[in-house]
């Protein structure tokens, strides 16, 4: 009998367990898959980041007695009305269609309770989200879904959306099942038919257009808005030298990170770069300009915590703008609806539903039914605890780094934990005063 001993099966790398699901689905269905949410691989990211902190060469504030200062104004270059904000986090743009009326106005409620401002994202301007947004910022994309001026004068700041971490260089989608009589109608669209968005604006093709553009919606609002220019994580020193020589007042920088209402899962995974391989060009373009700090820098995709919030400021961010999170804090893919999230072919934490309509929490949805497991209210207070939370944390590393505002934060309070994220952030690998590229080495 031959007792010769059997090596264990192994699965291969390449062609993995999912790898060969999606081929089977693929060849099933001669489509490509469809989904929300942000990138699922791992990449470098803040995690790979840690804090110094104050020791001998440097005194740490007392929290108790010593003030650490969290407010920020965006939008001081041109405007004639910057908008100040209390804390240096912001609601990203998330559209109505994508997100139920009631999780517009929750979004709304929450963050004017803690000082800050939201964005209307695709599809136009609710009054949901105006009636309750203290400061609210106008998503102009290359859509131009229910893009008017009075909505533009009615804003507090214009955001022009070039690209989004999630699929720079694509436009997104809303599948059929979104398009309700009232987003059809804001959208000019056919009720239940599915929409995608353009990639490019229709009505210019470089920065020199661009600047055109810009100058118009000044003219149209009177100069007293912002402009935003909003890219995702492709080529940032470029892309923001471009949007400063266009005249931006503030720069909206999106890493892969960023979630998406929908869009092809080979956008989400294959295209754009991490958020922290992002930060350092933009800030060198800026740097470069002699514009930073006088054009606004803010930074999305992937923040959770106000380590990571605290971490973007370091590396030389005005701001932080937050979407995934922001909707988990509303009480979207929450366990409770674990059955619920199953029945539809998903589980919680997956965000694979999105697209779909169906999101038990009642907010990607327009479900009416649905919409209604959602209260507002109480929806906006725990989004304004989150945000709270987030502001505390990143001061309360502030101080421990001897600053007196997060502003004051900079690279030399950090050191990475890999050679990636060192290079990516251009800090010192941990127990070293190197990191791969520095000059001179």
């Amino acid at each position: 009998m031959d007792k010769t001993p059997q090596t264990e099966p192994r699965q291969s790398w390449t062609f993995s367990n999912s790898i060969n699901s999606e081929i089977r689905r693929a060849a099933d269905t001669g489509i490509y898959d469809i989904r929300g949410g942000g990138a699922k691989r791992r990449v470098p990211h803040f995690d790979d980041l840690l804090f110094l902190g104050a020791s001998m060469s440097r005194y740490p504030l007392e929290g108790y007695r010593e003030k650490c200062d969290t407010s920020v104004t965006l939008g001081t270059r041109f405007a004639k009305k910057p908008i100040e904000l209390k804390i240096p986090v912001t609601i990203a743009g998330m559209s109505f269609g994508a997100l139920s009326g009631h999780a517009k106005e929750a979004l709304g409620r929450g963050a004017t309770m803690a000082g800050t401002s939201t964005t209307t994202g695709d599809g136009g301007m609710t009054e949901e989200e105006r009636g309750h947004s203290e400061k609210l910022v106008y998503q102009y994309l290359p859509s131009r879904y229910g893009m008017n001026p009075d909505d533009l004068r009615r804003a507090d700041a214009i955001e022009i959306v070039v690209g989004q971490g999630a699929k720079p260089g694509g436009g997104g989608m809303l599948l059929g099942q979104k398009i309700t009589e009232r987003v059809a109608g804001m959208r000019d669209l056919p009720v239940g038919i599915d929409q995608r968005s353009a990639c490019r604006h229709p009505d210019w093709t470089g920065p020199d257009d661009l600047e055109i553009k810009i100058l118009e919606i000044r003219e149209i609002t009177n100069w007293e808005k912002p402009i935003y220019i909003k890219v995702g994580g492709a080529r940032p020193y470029y892309d923001v030298a471009l949007a400063c020589k266009a005249g931006a007042d503030v720069i909206v920088l999106d890493g892969m990170q960023g979630g998406t209402a929908a869009t092809q899962d080979v956008f989400i995974e294959h295209v754009g770069q991490p958020t922290l391989a992002c930060i350092r060009p933009a800030v060198q373009a800026l740097q470069d300009l002699g514009l930073h700090r006088e054009v606004q820098l803010v930074v999305s995709g992937g923040i959770r915590t106000g380590a990571d919030v605290a971490k973007a400021l370091a590396l030389g961010a005005d701001a932080v703008a937050i979407g995934t999170a922001a909707l988990v804090a509303l009480g979207d893919n929450d366990p409770k609806w674990e059955a619920e999230y199953n029945k539809l072919g998903t589980t919680t934490g997956a965000y694979d539903d999105w697209h779909e309509g169906r999101d038990p929490a009642g907010i990607t949805t327009q479900d009416v039914e649905l919409m209604k497991r959602l209260d507002p209210e109480v929806a906006g207070r725990k989004l304004r605890n989150y945000l709270n939370v987030l502001t505390l944390e990143s001061q309360t590393l502030a101080r421990a780094c001897g600053h007196n505002h997060v502003h004051n934060l900079e690279p030399e309070d950090l050191c990475a934990l890999t050679m990636e994220a060192a290079a990516m952030a251009q800090v010192p690998l941990a127990g070293t005063n190197w990191y791969p590229g520095k000059p001179g080495f």
